[in-house]
């Protein structure tokens, strides 16, 4: 996942203090206030020094940030009067380029900020989140909804303009006026009040379900329950219980999601319901974890939102700058996936359940146990046993001979591990990239494993975007929730979670190849609906004989994997998609439900609207829930993604069908690296994507190879 949190928390309109005062229409001028001593030794006030900008978090404490908001803000209302009332007549210069040339101290406190707030928070930075959520969200409106920036912006001439700087003054002039920029000054008023109450409610569901995660975890007093997990596993869990402060017991953490890895080999069916139910219940107990109340509000604030817009619902009003433009499209694009993924789920149930038959379980499947017979099915029919599986992961050599090697070869762009860079946790590892002619071109963190502070999933983020107007190279940071192995264990993982590193690496490439001048069209600041598409595609190369043969090596042996268990994940491949499809249909769906509300009397109780949305959109299937129950699904509450989850289905559209046109063209080449970079990776939203799709395969996009890579047809 692309995280877009801090985009939407961070003025992409920020501050330089290098520009001291400007003229106003009234011949005074804002001053630019002056940093008092105080200030003098906040690493936030200047450039890093490291290599990069690269942020230095040996010098970063939590006490930095606070003043750095404060001062920060006042510059950039400094800033902005004046730009605002410039006397000259408008130009591309002296508007766009001075609010792009902006946001150095403030953004740059935010932008590590979020980062830390998502991946290594405390108290102090959950206080501070709360406490600077609606500000931020006031001064964000400041800017957009002030009437004489958005007339300068509207005034200015696109002649002699490049096509970077047209499309940058199109996107502009696109953002201000879908904040609001022309409504009415009463309507201003009141979607101020609701930005600001709608960034409090954001931070307190995130930090609510942080705390519904942490709480939720299943305590396991005797070892015998914990029957099926490996000794590493189990060692891993008296270690987490250890750590919080239960000596001698067991505790199974919760990922974000609804399914738990442990329950795949869990065999105990009583632990699996314990473990299943901690999850799905989390977050609706009705103590100081729930966090129904909140996302119920939040949906009514933005359907109010997108009313004083002139919108029917907040998903019309959100999808306008998007790839699918309109509600209908998505929806349609979901139906389309949505019944031969319930249908084929159908079938599995069945396998599922002749097989808990034939073992007399005396049960019918339920969503806890799919899981774990889903993965004996497996062995059946493809001898496939995700525990031989593992030994051929480990972290460091997926990585390095993997998804690396993988990048080598297709981009021509190499990395070396860097000791040197100050890390915000001792698990964070770095590395700098170099281009295929040699040069150093970005620095690349990576934080591979599981923390009670940490928030679930997988994603990428930047610590400094690419921008040549800013003299900015990339450094990206990839995070995951890997489950982290007992002392001087060695790191092995699943295949999925392999699929997941290769996936975010997509996104660090979007980053990585960002070639543009001005940061708000650089790399992935691109539609939600099209940033997932780098990230998808480059999961296709996980088992790409070439680069499964390089990585896919025993821990202990250094042995390749043998032919017959690649064969194995290859033939498997198609495997349990009705069900995994289906999780993540029905989830966007909800999304697009939530947010599709055209009227107050339409919205219910979050649990009942949930379940009236599954049952008439045909999700029936109780064993298979979504995978993301409203009451946890921060993607939507917490995070940028509302009215935005189909994004992903989406961009499987336009991967799987790139894809059969990169392997109909010759496959793995450099050629079609090249091209690839060229036309997808390198363009950011610097241009139209529908086109800058076409331009790389020659055609718009199909959906039938997508729906031949599920198995749902021939």
């Amino acid at each position: 996942m692309k995280n877009i949190t801090s985009v939407l928390l961070i003025s992409s309109l920020a501050i330089n203090t290098a520009c001291s005062t400007m003229k106003t229409t009234d011949s005074t001028t804002t001053e630019i206030p002056v940093p008092d001593a105080s200030l003098a030794s906040n690493p936030f006030m200047k450039k890093s020094a490291l290599q990069y900008q690269a942020p230095e978090f040996d010098k970063i404490k939590d006490e930095h940030f606070k003043p750095a908001f404060d001062y920060g803000m006042k510059v950039q209302l400094a800033e902005i009067e004046n730009i605002a009332n410039n006397p000259s007549a408008p130009t591309f210069a002296n508007t766009i380029v001075a609010l792009e040339n902006s946001g150095e101290i403030l953004k740059r406190a935010q932008i590590i900020f979020y980062n830390l707030t998502g991946s290594n928070t405390n108290p102090a930075l959950q206080k501070l989140e709360e406490e600077y959520a609606p500000v931020f969200s006031g001064l964000s409106d400041k800017i957009y909804l002030n009437e004489k920036l958005y007339s300068r912006i509207k005034a200015i001439s696109t002649e002699n303009l490049g096509a970077e700087e047209k499309r940058v003054l199109e996107l502009y002039k696109t953002n201000f006026e879908i904040a609001g920029a022309n409504l009415s000054a009463e309507n201003k008023e009141k979607v101020k009040k609701i930005n600001e109450e709608l960034a409090t409610l954001s931070t307190q569901f995130t930090s609510k379900l942080l705390d519904a995660r942490k709480n939720g975890a299943v305590l396991i007093s005797d070892v015998k329950e914990l029957d099926g997990l490996s000794a590493d596993e189990i060692a891993a869990a008296a270690a987490d219980a250890k750590a919080a402060g239960h000596q001698g017991k067991y505790l199974l953490t919760l990922l974000n999601t609804t399914q738990q890895p442990l329950l795949q080999n869990l065999k105990n069916r009583a632990t699996r319901e314990k473990l299943f139910k901690a999850s799905w219940y989390r977050a609706e107990k009705g103590n100081a974890d729930d966090t129904r109340s909140i996302l119920e509000r939040q949906a009514k604030l933005r359907m109010e939102k997108a009313h004083l817009s002139g919108k029917k619902s907040f998903a019309e009003w959100k999808l306008q700058d998007q790839m699918a433009k309109t509600p209908e499209n998505a929806m349609n694009l979901l139906a389309q996936l949505a019944k031969p993924a319930v249908e084929t789920a159908k079938r599995e149930s069945s396998e599922i359940q002749a097989l808990i038959d034939k073992h007399k379980g005396g049960f019918t499947v339920e969503p806890w146990d799919w899981n774990f017979y889903s993965e004996q099915v497996r062995k059946a029919k493809y001898d496939l046993d995700e525990n031989a599986i593992k030994p051929y992961f480990e972290v460091t050599t997926v990585l390095e001979k993997g998804v690396f090697y993988a990048a080598e070869k297709f981009y021509g762009i190499t990395f070396k591990e860097r000791k040197d860079l100050p890390v915000y946790h001792p698990d964070v590892v770095a590395y700098e990239v170099f281009d295929n002619d040699g040069k150093s071109m970005a620095l690349y963190y990576l934080d591979f494993y599981t923390r009670s502070n940490k928030n679930g999933g997988a994603w990428m983020s930047n610590f400094v975007e690419q921008s040549h107007l800013l003299g900015q190279k990339p450094v990206i940071v990839n995070v995951f929730n890997y489950q982290k192995p007992a002392e001087g264990k060695p790191s092995l993982i699943s295949y999925d979670d392999v699929s997941t590193m290769f996936h975010e690496f997509g996104h660090t490439l979007h980053g990585l190849f960002a070639n543009q001048k001005y940061v708000s069209v650089s790399g992935t600041n691109t539609p939600r609906d099209f940033v997932e598409f780098p990230s998808q595609i480059n999961e296709f190369f996980a088992l790409e004989p070439s680069i499964l043969k390089n990585y896919a090596l025993h821990y202990q042996t250094k042995q390749p994997m043998p032919q017959t268990l690649v064969d194995k994940i290859k033939n498997a491949a198609s495997f349990n998609q009705g069900y995994s499809t289906t999780e993540l249909v029905s989830a966007a769906t909800l999304d697009m439900n939530w947010h599709s509300v055209t009227d107050e009397s339409q919205f219910k109780p979050a649990l009942e609207f949930e379940k009236e949305v599954l049952a008439k959109y045909g999700f029936n299937l109780k064993e298979v829930p979504p995978r993301y129950h409203t009451p946890y699904f921060a993607h939507i509450w917490g995070g940028g993604y509302s009215a935005g989850y189909y994004a992903y289905m989406w961009s499987d559209v336009l991967n799987a069908d790139a894809w059969d046109w990169i392997t109909t063209n010759g496959g793995m080449t450099r050629a079609n690296g090249d091209r690839f970079r060229k036309y997808i990776l390198s363009v950011g939203n610097s241009v139209d994507l529908n086109q800058a799709y076409k331009d790389f395969t020659g055609r718009t996009p199909d959906i039938k190879p997508l729906l031949k890579n599920k198995g749902f047809i021939k």
